[in-house]
């Protein structure tokens, strides 16, 4: 019975075709790039880098595109004998106006597109899932957003966290990413880039496998947290039955495990 360390996270990336005003996306590159840049550098232990999507810029070709690679993930997951596993899904979008990366919080149930999509939608204050209410509905990722920026701007990167992920395609998809996460379990983030031309193509490679790593660090916190509390909880139940020196010895322990 020896120990195999935290199971494995499975972050899948999606990014996005040209639209108007952007002919050249990176996000389409870094995307693109990202397995090959990996294999290069190397992978972080355990990660498992999954699906590289590129997602048409349009809210209809975006989605349809999109549930299929969401829900094949969790079909392949559901299909494995074992499921101690982490899903997670990390969306990159551009946002050519920015000096620096953003890292999103959260998304609105609001299309309002500031200039026709890529099949020529044009929504104005429409609700994206009306089920679930008014467009002022929002949800929220369940990542550490604050901690992972923190991490990355001490790499160096000019990131910061964001509260506004617009009202575009970008917080169209994060929209249904973030309530399809709520209801199978995984996790879901949304990254905004500049253009290549604001930060090059290599320090956009560099970031994304940044982003990926500290993403994976936080999840290899959780575990680490829900070990200690089973390990708590085990010695709590074994108290009863231990003499007096062995009592002192789980003091100790937990001491040690869990601080004062």
């Amino acid at each position: 019975m020896g120990s195999e360390g935290p199971p494995a996270v499975t972050i899948h990336v999606t990014g996005f075709k040209k639209f108007h005003g952007v002919p050249e996306n990176p996000t389409e590159t870094i995307v693109n790039k990202l397995k090959e840049y990996y294999k290069k550098n190397g992978f972080p232990k355990g990660l498992i880098l999954g699906s590289c999507s590129i997602l048409e810029t349009a809210g209809q070709g975006a989605l349809d595109s999109l549930n299929k690679t969401l829900q094949s993930s969790i079909n392949a997951k559901d299909s494995e004998s074992s499921n101690s596993g982490r899903t997670i899904w990390v969306h990159f979008g551009v946002n050519s106006g920015a000096a620096r990366f953003a890292i999103e919080h959260q998304a609105v149930n609001e299309a309002t597109f500031r200039c026709p999509d890529e099949m020529g939608w044009k929504p104005q204050k429409v609700p994206i899932i009306p089920a679930d209410g008014g467009i002022s509905n929002k949800r929220e990722t369940s990542l550490p957003v604050e901690e992972i920026t923190k991490a990355l701007a001490a790499k160096g990167y000019e990131v910061m966290t964001s509260d506004d992920a617009g009202r575009f395609v970008c917080n169209y998809v994060y929209y249904h990413s973030l309530r399809f996460s709520e209801q199978n379990r995984t996790k879901s983030l949304f990254v905004h880039v500049p253009l290549f031309l604001t930060i090059d193509e290599e320090t956009q490679m560099q970031f994304a496998a940044s982003l990926l790593e500290k993403v994976l660090a936080t999840r290899r916190v959780c575990f680490a947290e829900l070990a200690k509390i089973w390990v708590y909880l085990y010695l709590i139940s074994l108290w009863k039955s231990l003499n007096q020196a062995e009592h002192f010895a789980i003091q100790f322990l937990c001491l040690h495990l869990f601080g004062e």
